[in-house]
């Protein structure tokens, strides 16, 4: 990976990442670390480390990531999850599924933070993930993406600084991208 320069502390980007599963949420952030640098962080991982569970079980993240969230440790969360980025670099957070998300990290990086939702309907959300062995079935997908814990991701979209509409490629979703980043660098030095 190209090395890329620390920008200074008030023209870095922190870029979290929402929308319903399959949008292209980690396709998004994992293309924002190898094409521009920044540091990838996930939610489902810091959950997964804190309460001790299985990163790649998709069910048991949703059960202890709706314990977190009903039981009113959210903000706990997103402490521990702020304490993982890096200082002065640039970050692409995955997975943003509340508001005190958004407000978390909006008052932990000021201006620099920048929330993107990415949207896709439902047969093209599964049609990203069919194959790649998270979800066995279509019912398998529409039981997790109706999870509790899932439910209060679209309210997300009225806080975003940029909508992505993901139902073309993933070079269609790259350029969006591209173009959003090069909009939050112009807007960071009116």
């Amino acid at each position: 990976m190209a090395r890329h320069p620390q920008r200074p502390q008030s023209e870095r980007l922190v870029i979290g990442i929402a929308g319903r599963i399959g949008a292209g949420k980690t396709s998004a952030a994992k293309y924002l670390s190898t094409k521009h640098g920044f540091q990838y962080l996930r939610y489902s991982q810091v959950l997964a480390e804190w309460k001790g569970t299985n990163p790649e079980s998709k069910a048991q993240l949703q059960s202890v990531g709706w314990e977190v969230m009903a039981g009113g440790m959210q903000k706990e969360l997103n402490r521990r999850l702020i304490a993982q980025v890096n200082s002065r670099g640039e970050a692409a957070i995955e997975g943003l599924r509340h508001i005190i998300d958004q407000e978390s990290l909006s008052e932990a990086f000021f201006s620099s933070f920048h929330l993107v939702y990415i949207e896709s309907g439902a047969e093209q959300r599964w049609n990203h993930l069919n194959g790649k062995g998270r979800y066995s079935s279509r019912d398998i997908f529409d039981a997790a993406d109706s999870h509790p814990v899932e439910q209060q991701i679209e309210s997300l979209r009225t806080k975003a600084g940029l909508v992505l509409k993901n139902e073309d490629s993933l070079e269609a979703l790259y350029n969006s991208i591209d173009e959003g980043i090069s909009s939050f660098r112009k807007e960071g030095f009116k």
